[in-house]
């Protein structure tokens, strides 16, 4: 998507469906919806979403692989965008190459410059064109805080994740802007040492609530801090387990306060049996 977003010379329409690939893409820019579900997600009709298509295809930013049976595969390709001359018009001062010669215009009075605003004038403040950029990390948390950094440390999340996912489940899991989320928030409270173990040993935890969820990165985030002190102890807790360790500590105290009670009692304040 940030490769895409600086693109020019595209109307609304196709930088909106561009936007809209990208960002179900993966990371090797390939993704399959449906021109239903790309003309809901931009608002658009199928029909002008098969047009932004075409002309995306034309300008060289998206490869197109029919394939049979099964949904259109699009590539997203923008190092390659060549915008053709009907997306970006020519400009009004190059005429086109048949046209004729305009006669020349009457010479007109000087015209008086703009005089210089009075010192109370309101004054008109042009904003930058380009957002800033900034950290997407604290300063403070000892994580990368390049773009460029902070990108590669979510890939490499990721490629442990869906690694040990398939391993698993046979299959990859689904991936799509909110995962991309959860794997970047996954990353500043993990650090980029230690979030890939976690993530691909999360996967391996055996806990219902978990199997039933399919291990979806989400429950991950949920309680990420506790499946990485579960993992670097090598101590897996799942909800059997708590139970069992809650009903220890439950019969350690009856026991003490039993023990508490029998002192109380004999002659002398002396236990008959202690």
């Amino acid at each position: 998507m940030s490769a895409c977003w600086p693109l020019q010379g595209l109307t609304p329409a196709q930088k909106s469906v561009l936007i809209s690939l990208a960002d179900n893409a993966n990371d090797e820019g390939v993704c399959w919806p449906s021109v239903a579900k790309i003309g809901e997600r931009t608002c658009l009709s199928e029909r002008a979403v098969q047009q932004a298509i075409k002309v995306l295809s034309e300008c060289k930013v998206l490869r197109i692989e029919g394939r049979q049976g099964r949904s259109t595969m699009f590539t997203v390709t923008p190092a390659a965008f060549a915008p053709p001359q009907k997306v970006r018009p020519r400009k009004k001062c190059t005429p086109a190459a048949n046209a004729p010669t305009p006669e020349p215009a009457a010479p007109q009075p000087p015209q008086d410059l703009h005089p210089t605003p009075a010192a109370a004038a309101p004054r008109t403040v042009i904003e930058p064109s380009v957002e800033p950029t900034g950290n997407l990390l604290p300063a403070d948390s000892g994580q990368p805080d390049d773009e460029a950094m902070c990108q590669e440390a979510c890939r490499a999340i990721w490629a442990a994740y869906s690694a040990a996912y398939h391993t698993r489940y046979g299959t990859a899991p689904v991936r799509n802007a909110k995962v991309n989320r959860n794997v970047r928030d996954l990353l500043k409270r993990l650090g980029a040492e230690e979030a890939p173990a976690v993530a691909a040993y999360f996967v391996g935890i055996n806990d219902a609530r978990l199997i039933n969820g399919c291990h979806s990165i989400g429950d991950l985030l949920v309680k990420a801090e506790a499946y990485r002190t579960q993992w670097a102890t090598g101590a897996q807790l799942n909800g059997t387990t708590a139970r069992q360790i809650e009903q220890t500590q439950a019969n350690a105290n009856a026991a003490l306060a039993a023990a508490k009670n029998l002192r109380g009692k004999g002659e002398g304040g002396k236990n008959a049996f202690l």
